[in-house]
């Protein structure tokens, strides 16, 4: 699914009553017909009974907010529409909302003061839910002192937030806010997502994002350079397996990692790779770790030892050519030894490389960036936030706040594919498109997540067909691409099957693979549904 930004909303909305010959009061009555059905069915309380509240902006947002509200009307609910500022600042689709909304018998007033709405909130409804139609995407910050008063207010006394479009005081591009904004509960977005739902606090405000489909041509909803992961969009990438394939069908994914105390990592890398249908797995650490490795891991994967002495380094590259691809960095270590294991694989293996953890801390994008950019096999980068700022030698801060301006920055310095990893990740690809995986999930916020990531995308990989030749592997782009995008939906609702059934505090790393069965399950049903 497309997002945009605001500037690319307005230009498609734009070519549709232009091009195709829709109407603003058309858009707006798709707005309000599947806003207030999304409503009824998935977020009113059945029976309830207190007035919905809907505070309304003077401009096409508010005039959307006064078509649900209508439309909610029509269908059984009691409503009242407060109208934020003065009546007479209001467009021309706002006008002619509000008289339909009154027609239709929505009690629609002006908001003579904060005083008033505040008491209205807490005296005549035990638990009101607000619907948020009052800035919409056409906010500037900073905001003024009465909005920021009448937020806090929306923040305190409500039980149930809806936002039309974004929340009020988010901003659509970058998802900043300046002093205060509306915590919804859930976010109605108008015919696509905004690339605000998802940076910089934005997602936090968001709650649960819900797009509503306005009857825009499908020609104008596709394209664009960024898109939302969906599992029904992401289904297709699930290959078919051949019943009569043996293990060196599904390749050979070879993991290097594990340092003193910490081979779990290399464990859990080991065991995504494996459970994700990869033939053959093999493990390598350090001589020092070998026998806490061993002891840890799943019989199923083979071990061995990462080379130090220069002639083994030397044999064992030319060995490198029996596998299909490798992961390294999960508990690898730091320091210099580390450092050169990272840029022998990197030089010397053309196949794909997943470079995770601590192989990713001893680079540097000023220091390496032709060793990346220049490397003849796929090379995919999976740091969370603070790895990637570090690696790019930039503050934190800046990278939460502009984490996709960043990701295609380094994306087309490098030419690599970039797993940005987060509560909301950020997929970079060469070809300049980002996918943006918006599926928080607290329980995922716990040691070897991000390893167990590096296993799935290795694993993947492993399984791609490829064109080996006296210069190495050869993998299509697209192959690669797809690989990485099936991997993070993958661990994506695996996590999710693990939530729901073990309960944030209780899951672990290793509860994703143990419920990679359900992921694929629902991938595959997704995709017969789509044939």
């Amino acid at each position: 699914m497309r997002v945009v930004d605001t500037d690319e909303m307005r230009e498609i909305e734009k070519t549709a009553i232009e091009g195709f010959g829709l109407s603003e009061s058309l858009i707006i009555e798709h707005v309000a017909i599947r806003g207030a059905d999304i409503l009824i069915e998935t977020i009113i309380p059945k029976g309830y009974r207190d007035e919905v509240v809907v505070l309304v902006g003077a401009g096409n947002n508010g005039a959307d907010g006064l078509a649900v509200a209508r439309q909610l009307k029509n269908k059984g609910i009691s409503v009242r529409a407060f109208l934020v500022f003065p009546d007479d600042q209001g467009t021309q689709e706002y006008q002619k909302q509000a008289l339909l909304a009154s027609n239709f018998g929505v009690k629609v007033s002006e908001l003579n003061s904060l005083d008033a709405l505040t008491s209205y909130l807490t005296q005549t409804q035990e638990q009101p839910i607000v619907i948020d139609a009052i800035i919409g995407v056409g906010l500037s910050l900073p905001i003024s002192n009465y909005l920021f008063d009448l937020i806090q207010i929306i923040n305190q006394e409500s039980a149930l937030v809806v936002s039309v479009d974004l929340p009020t005081g988010v901003t659509s591009d970058t998802g900043s806010i300046s002093g205060a904004a509306i915590r919804a509960d859930f976010t109605l977005a108008v015919g696509l997502p905004k690339t605000g739902h998802f940076v910089n606090v934005g997602g936090s405000h968001c709650g649960e994002i819900v797009v509503i489909d306005i009857g825009l041509p499908e020609s104008l909803v596709k394209g664009g350079d960024k898109g939302l992961l969906t599992s029904q969009e992401v289904a297709h990438l699930v290959k078919v397996r051949n019943q009569f394939a043996h293990k060196n069908t599904f390749g050979h994914c070879l993991v290097i990692g594990g340092s003193l105390g910490l081979t779990g990592a290399a464990v859990m890398a080991s065991r995504a790779a494996l459970k994700v249908g990869t033939g053959l797995v093999t493990a390598i650490t350090w001589a020092p770790n070998y026998p806490e490795l061993c002891t840890r891991m799943t019989p199923e994967v083979m071990t061995g030892l990462i080379p130090e002495e220069e002639e083994e380094v030397k044999s064992n590259i030319r060995d490198l050519h029996q596998f299909d691809s490798i992961i390294i960095g999960p508990g690898l270590g730091r320091g210099e030894r580390v450092r050169e294991i990272v840029v022998q694989i990197l030089s010397s293996f053309s196949g794909p490389v997943v470079v995770d953890a601590d192989a990713l801390r001893v680079l540097r994008l000023k220091n390496d960036c032709e060793l990346l950019k220049t490397r003849k096999g796929a090379t995919i980068l999976t740091p969370h936030m603070g790895e990637f700022a570090d690696f790019v030698d930039a503050p934190i801060e800046e990278v939460l706040e502009k984490p996709i301006e960043y990701l295609q920055k380094v994306v087309d310095r490098l030419s690599c594919t970039v797993v940005m990893k987060g509560a909301c990740s950020y997929i970079g690809f060469p070809n300049g498109k980002v996918m943006i995986n918006y599926f928080p999930n607290d329980g995922m916020a716990s040691g070897g997540s991000g390893d167990v990531l590096a296993g799935i995308i290795g694993g993947l990989l492993a399984q791609v067909p490829f064109d080996r030749t006296e210069s190495g592997l050869f993998l299509d782009k697209t192959e690669v691409y797809n690989s990485v995008t099936l991997g993070v939906m993958t661990h994506t609702l695996a996590g999710k099957y693990a939530v729901d059934k073990l309960g944030p505090r209780a899951m672990t790393a290793l509860s994703i693979v143990d419920h990679f069965a359900d992921a694929f399950k629902e991938l595959e049903e997704n995709r017969e549904q789509s044939l």
